[in-house]
């Protein structure tokens, strides 16, 4: 059989709430085949979870309400267009959204099929899963250490091969539950090229593809540190792959919208949550240090090369129990002597927690600028977090830090409405925990009735983690690269950040294949947790991807417990990756855009910072 021309999926959301408009303009935009948007982030799941704590049977019904009001009015289009699409909006009822999906075409006398894919949710499993040995750390193998009782929700992520055999049975729409955020387009993906299991570097490709698109336009510019070089940077578009047969991909985007694909761009994405050179898809292990980027145009990106493995015998699961309550309040400090007024605020916040039994964070951000031109150039804001065992404790903290308002500080205010409307959140944990594949009921549920089940993936092996990572490599001496200037790193370096529970894997590049050699022996383990800083419970793993020019360093419990539950300011740790770029260091002149070099005699000459 011939080959296929190159399946053109087309990415519609990032997570839950993402741009409303950005369906409708993938249906009316540039042609493609198919469809795809990420709802279930592991912050949203959590977010959801905390919404329903006191209607648990709501909770078990809740579908995306977002999808619905973008699917229904485009239906029409869809079915003239022949488009399929996939999401995993269907949360944790996705045939009940299938159901309000074909209810809504027979009343408009529509032929579209639609199939809801299940297997995801263990949390009536959870019992027998525990008492097996199951749902253990993902990384530590640690047990749970919760009954069966405090599990609120627990979501497998499944593999792309229940939405291949929806739609080789037909189906135009294909309504998920948690699914890898990457099956999403490996599944259309494997049915368009009709791709077998053990084709495990054709998967890898397009898990590859699905990676760098499943976040939206964090393919075209959006959350990209280089922002600036992006023409038309307000509102990115959305991006587009085009995934061939041997899982080569190119990534582009609809020419009449902003943003920009550059090797940048997709290189941002490809170092963003992946955890090393290893990444786990329930359908393939996908090598990440394999791929190469080259440009292949405007706004076109060209990804190859990427290899697969056998996949994980064990496959992801979000665990979600509640850790009591938490609340929060921004308070306001103005003027001079701020670092003396924060240790004022900050005692009475600690006599405060130490009555209410609660535990407690606190963050001054930013500094005042000399001789202010306006007050807001003199203020402080200094958000206080607590979190304690109820919703009473946070209540009483707050009244009593409030009560000494008048006994407080010279030029301290709150936001008076936030005080109104900020009641005690629950405290939702997500638990990264870990299940076999074998014990999963995988399914694709027809809209004729049949539900067809999906057999693990063949050949599973255990997961012996990732490839040892460098922990430090010999720093470069003071002559090796010539003289330095100090500025800041942000001026050669790129970083994007993502959350995997408890951890921040942060991501660094550079753009030119001179700059290599420098960051990979400038920018130890040792010397990011200087820069940063690190907590010293906090591991560092530094991994090396030259294909991409970059480096991947994943903090082990910098957001724990997790980033839903912890009581940092920079919960998913966003800043993290701007926060390095700002830092200062000794970067060789070579290096720098012309613009910023400056003569040597002007320049101290030294090694790395």
């Amino acid at each position: 059989m011939p080959a296929r021309r190159p399946v053109r999926i087309a990415s519609f959301s990032g997570g839950m709430g993402d741009k409303f408009a950005a369906f409708r303009q993938a249906v009316h935009g540039e042609p493609v085949d198919v469809l795809v948007g990420d709802s279930m982030t592991e912050f949203v799941e959590s977010m959801v979870v905390a919404r329903f704590l006191d209607e648990p049977e709501k909770h078990r019904r809740f579908f995306s309400p977002l999808f619905l009001q973008q699917l229904l009015p485009e239906l029409e289009a869809l079915a003239e267009k022949k488009l399929k699409v996939v999401t995993n909006a269907g949360a944790h009822a996705p045939c009940a959204m299938a159901g309000k999906i074909r209810q809504a075409v027979a009343e408009r006398g529509l032929r579209l099929n639609v199939a809801c894919v299940t297997g995801d949710d263990l949390l009536e499993e959870a019992r027998r899963l525990i008492a097996d040995g199951q749902l253990g750390h993902v990384e530590t193998g640690d047990p749970i250490g919760k009954s069966p009782k405090q599990l609120l929700a627990a979501d497998a992520y499944l593999g792309g091969w229940g939405i291949k055999t929806a739609l080789d049975h037909g189906a135009d729409i294909v309504v998920t539950g948690r699914v890898a955020d990457a099956s999403l387009v490996s599944g259309a993906a494997a049915w368009w090229h009709e791709w077998a299991r053990d084709q495990l570097d054709e998967i890898a490709g397009a898990v590859a593809a699905g990676h760098i698109i499943e976040c939206g336009a964090q393919a075209t510019g959006g959350n990209f540190s280089g922002f600036t070089t992006v023409p038309d940077n307000v509102l990115p578009g959305f991006p587009i792959a085009e995934i061939a047969g041997n899982g080569d991909s190119v990534i582009t985007k609809r020419a009449d919208e902003g943003g920009a694909v550059t090797v940048d761009t997709v290189t941002a994405q490809l170092v963003y949550e992946i955890q090393g050179p290893r990444y786990l898809n329930p359908d393939v292990t996908w090598h990440t240090d394999s791929v190469t980027v080259s440009p292949d145009g405007p706004d076109r990106v060209r990804v190859t090369g990427a290899k697969g493995s056998a996949p994980s015998e064990t496959t992801r699961v979000g665990v979600n129990f509640q850790r009591g309550y938490r609340g929060s309040m921004w308070y306001f400090l103005t003027g001079l002597q701020i670092d003396e007024k924060v240790r004022v605020l900050t005692r009475q916040a600690e006599i405060a927690a130490r009555d209410n039994h609660v535990d407690l964070r606190l963050f001054p951000c930013g500094r005042p600028a000399d001789d202010p031109a306006d007050q807001w150039q003199a203020t402080v804001p200094v958000k206080v977090h607590v979190a304690g065992p109820a919703a009473k404790n946070i209540e009483d903290f707050l009244a009593q830090l409030n009560s000494y308002w008048l006994n407080s500080l010279p030029g301290l205010y709150i936001d008076i409405t936030q005080m109104l409307v900020n009641p005690p959140q629950p405290r939702i944990d997500y638990w990264p925990g870990a299940v076999r594949q074998d014990s999963l009921r995988h399914q694709v549920r027809l809209a004729d009735g049949r539900v067809l089940d999906i057999a693990p993936p063949p050949g599973v092996q255990p997961f012996g983690g990732q490839p040892c990572g460098t922990a430090t490599s010999p720093p470069a001496g003071p002559s090796s690269w010539g003289p330095t200037a100090r500025r800041p790193l942000g001026e050669v370096v790129h970083a994007r950040v993502g959350d995997k529970a408890g951890n921040a894997d942060l991501g660094l590049w550079v753009s030119e294949d001179v700059a290599y050699p420098w960051l990979v022996s400038f920018l130890t383990a040792d010397r990011l947790t200087e820069l940063l800083p690190v907590p010293a419970e906090v591991a560092v793993e530094r991994h090396e991807l030259p294909n991409l020019r970059a480096l991947c360093f994943v903090l082990r419990g910098y957001l724990a417990p997790s980033s839903s539950s912890g009581l940092s300011l920079d919960q998913l740790g966003k800043g993290l990756g701007e926060f390095l770029r700002a830092r200062h260091a000794d970067i060789p002149l070579s290096l720098l855009p012309s613009r910023l070099r400056i003569t040597p005699e002007r320049t101290a000459v030294s090694g790395p910072a």
